[in-house]
Parts: C-alpha cells; structure tokens; sequence
C-alpha cells in the first residue's frame, strides 16, 4: 500500500509538519492501519476512501486512532490536488463532516481545511496545577490575558499562554508521564501559546497522547484556539496567524480565518510539501 509523505503548513519548502497520506479503495483493517501509522513514524497518518463524490477518513497516531487531525488534513488536501485536480473535497470523519481545498500550481502546492465547530471551556484549576508541574512552569509564567482552557475545534486540547518567548523556549516535560496523564484527562495535545501581537502568535505543541514528544505544527489546536479566541472577544479581526516548530528547527506557519459567529468553524490553511526520500 502506497503511503505519500507530505508536509502541512510549511514555511516554503522547509519545515513543516510531516504527515502520511494513504488514498486507497477501502480501508485495511484497524489493526493493519495501526501498524501502518507506526511503521510510517509520523505524528499521523491519514487515510482516505472515496464515497460518492465525498472521501470517508480516518486518522492513526503511531499508537492510536484520533478523531481529527488538521495538518494531516491539509496534507491530504494537498494529495488529493495533486491526484484528482483543484477542488474542495469533503470529508466525513469518525464525528463530523468538513472540507478540504486542495491547490496545486507551478512551485506551490497548498491546502485548506474548515474545521468542526469550535467550543471552549474554564480549565479546572486542579488540571491547571498538574500541567503546570508536568511542565515546569508556575503560575507567574502565564499570560492572564488568555487564560487557561479546555478548548476544542474537532478534538480536545489545553491551552496555556505564557508571558514570554523564552518561556514558551523552555518548554519541556517528560514524555511517558505525559501520555499517562494526557490520556487520562482525554486530551489530545496541550498548546502553548505566546502572543506577539493581537494577530500574531508562537506555538508550542506537546503530543504524548499520541506517542509524540511534540508536534511541529497542528493545525486542529490552532482551530481550536482561533476559536477560543472569539469566544474570549480577543481583538483578531477575523486572521490569526501561527508559527510553530521554530524550537524544533521545524518553522511551520499556520494561518486562520474565521467569523464573528460564536462556534462556528475556522479555515486554517498553509502550504505543503512533498517529502522525497
């Protein structure tokens, strides 16, 4: 079975986050598209079967299946350009259903999904000290300004915003302990956050419900986060943009566009790469 390698989100043709993408008549099985996910190593592995005019996903970690990903989504955006032409494609996921353009022109293939509905909520102070301590950083780090919360736009994830960049630099935690207690509180990713500017920020993304230490970019947090965002009536004006991975050597740049509606869906959109190796 053919696997692409793509890049989501790339900054030109560096950087990134790299996903895999299987487009393929029907789906192996669970077990077999688990085996798959982790043979390939990437944070995701996305697989794509046609339906109609509309495309059935699924989406693997290397140790478990997750019910959105968004830069395997706009890696998959990217394949199906390539294969099938311009377009928007949609997708019916395990728990939703949204679309993916896909654009290839001469030196510049991009993507972009919409997202499920977004949806936020106050962080328990209980959970907000235990992922402090997992990640070695104190209340005094955090920007009061966007405070801590459980956010979602297709899955779930914690955000912490932090008052500097050196801070967000120093991020670090253990992975095992973390995929115990990620997985316990149903978390998908945690995301930290710097704001640079109103519509500018720095992100950080820790991953160990999925087996990864960090992920370079993610564009279902970002989701999430734009939303939560206007749920807090932050000063966006409808584009946030996102860099993430520059502490991985790994720069990825992740743009979102969304209404004034409360909860309705975001568009994330960036570039994409081919991984030739």
């Amino acid at each position: 079975m053919q696997v692409q390698k793509i890049a989501a989100f790339s900054d030109g043709e560096v950087g990134g986050n790299p996903a895999g993408v299987c487009i393929t008549e029907q789906f192996p099985s669970d077990s077999e598209m688990q085996k798959i996910a982790a043979a390939v190593g990437f944070s995701e592995t996305v697989f794509a079967v046609p339906i109609g005019a509309d495309w059935r996903v699924r989406y693997f970690s290397p140790e478990s299946e997750i019910p959105f990903c968004g830069h395997a989504t706009i890696a998959l955006g990217a394949a199906l350009a390539l294969q099938q032409g311009n377009g928007v494609f949609s997708l019916q996921l395990n728990q939703a259903v949204i679309t993916v353009e896909g654009k290839s022109e001469p030196g510049r293939i991009s993507a972009a999904l919409q997202s499920p509905p977004t949806r936020s909520m106050v962080a328990s102070p209980q959970l907000v000290a235990e992922a402090l301590a997992m990640f070695g950083y104190h209340e005094t780090d955090l920007d009061p300004r966007i405070p801590p919360a459980r956010i979602h736009g297709g899955a779930d994830h914690l955000v912490l915003a932090l008052k500097s960049r050196s801070a967000l630099s120093a991020m670090h935690y253990d992975l095992a302990a973390g995929r115990v207690w990620m997985n316990r509180e149903a978390l998908v990713t945690i995301l930290f956050v710097f704001a640079e500017s109103n519509q500018l920020f720095h992100t950080r993304n820790a991953f160990a419900s999925g087996g990864v230490l960090e992920d370079p970019a993610t564009g279902a947090a970002s989701a999430a986060f734009a939303g939560y965002l206007r749920d807090l009536a932050w000063p966006h004006a409808g584009h946030i943009d996102l860099v993430q991975g520059e502490d991985m050597g790994m720069r990825s740049c992740i743009a979102a566009d969304f209404s004034a509606e409360l909860g309705s869906s975001i568009r994330v959109s960036g570039r994409a790469r081919l991984i030739v190796n």
